[in-house]
């Protein structure tokens, strides 16, 4: 195996691990107001913070994966990573927006005890967990799909399209089964880390939801093996199907952590898919095959590629330990019993009590 081919590889895995861990978080800040209606505005309140609490010490973390698979990308194929960035400017643009905006509401939700404050963040991360998911459908699917690129007179690959040549069938397609899959995630995670009358409409909705998805993923996952399906494509969409229908059984059974593994392989076999159709290319090109940007070609130079490798050798153990202590550390289940009542750190200031600062 060439080092081109293994960081093809890598790249896949770093972005599986963005889906698998990122996925459900997004699908966590979804479920904001399928989950966090109570009866009463401080009920409404404890459930919404018991809902992002799941997520509380794992969601910045799980952003390191998509930093990691995009400075791979940078470094690895450059050709790859520049002729991607200037098809898809637009669409990666609002991706990090609202990336920024959701964690800011993370992070900004609790500073002020006000229904109309608490509303307007609550808005940033529900808009902020929908858009990522559904854009990085689009685009990962357009890549797959193929998009218009040629060469210019340096030898240098262009993209030719615009905006409206991504928002084709097959990538909207896209876009919606990766929005469906993280919220189906997400709802078996708040299954798994919540108890009473959150878990148990979590789970109601994980099924409803798990079924329509399921349904749209089938469909797109036989339209990518139509266009580029190899035997081994073919493969993982098989077992792509068989765990979500899985996952959606033992999610009707109770058995909420097989549930879990469920969606989880169902992300790692659809990402697995995606690579495998693309493979030896990292880019098709729609105008014509001639221009299909290969992994080869967008490659770094082999001094680059094999520094790299020492690097992922020394800290990918390092970088996943941690993460495994995080998620073991936290792993206890929390209810709206543990909600402590809302305060506002600003009431000294406004009141004109002195306020000790820290």
């Amino acid at each position: 195996m060439t080092l081109e081919t293994l960081w093809f590889i890598i790249i896949g895995v770093l972005w599986t691990g963005y889906f698998v861990l990122e996925g459900f978080d997004f699908g966590v800040g979804m479920s904001l107001p399928l989950l966090g209606k109570g009866k009463d505005k401080e009920d409404t309140d404890k459930r919404r913070r018991v809902l992002l609490n799941t997520i509380g010490p794992f969601w910045d973390g799980n952003e390191v994966w998509l930093l990691t698979a995009g400075g791979a990308t940078f470094a690895a194929f450059p050709a790859w990573y520049g002729t991607m960035f200037s098809g898809f400017y637009l669409a990666l643009l609002l991706i990090l927006v609202a990336l920024i905006v959701r964690n800011m509401g993370f992070e900004y939700r609790h500073k002020r005890d006000s229904d109309a404050w608490r509303r307007g963040w609550d808005l940033c991360i529900i808009i902020g967990s929908v858009l990522p998911p559904l854009l990085l459908g689009v685009a990962l699917t357009n890549i797959v799909h193929g998009v218009p690129i040629t060469r210019d007179v340096h030898n240098e690959y262009i993209f030719t399209g615009n905006l409206f040549t991504l928002l084709n069938p097959i990538s909207l397609l896209g876009g919606f089964v990766f929005v469906g899959l993280s919220l189906t995630h997400g709802f078996h995670f708040i299954a798994l880390k919540t108890t009473d009358e959150i878990r148990a409409r979590s789970r109601a909705l994980a099924t409803r939801v798990g079924l329509v998805t399921a349904v749209l993923a089938v469909v797109l996952l036989l339209w990518v093996g139509i266009e580029h399906g190899k035997v081994s494509s073919w493969i993982t969409t098989a077992i792509a199907a068989v765990a979500l229908l899985a996952a959606i059984w033992f999610n009707l059974k109770g058995k909420e952590g097989l549930a879990f593994i469920g969606s989880t392989v169902t992300w790692a076999m659809a990402v697995a898919t995606y690579f495998l159709a693309l493979y030896p290319n990292v880019m098709p090109s729609s105008t014509d095959s001639k221009w299909d940007l290969t992994v080869s070609e967008a490659a770094s130079s082999h001094l680059t590629l094999q520094i790299m490798t020492g690097a992922a050798v020394v800290f990918t153990p390092i970088a996943i330990a941690y993460t495994a202590w995080n998620y073991w550390v936290f792993r206890r289940r929390i209810s709206v019993d543990h909600i402590p009542p809302a305060v506002d750190p600003l009431k000294g200031v406004h009141s004109g009590e002195q306020v000790e600062l820290r």
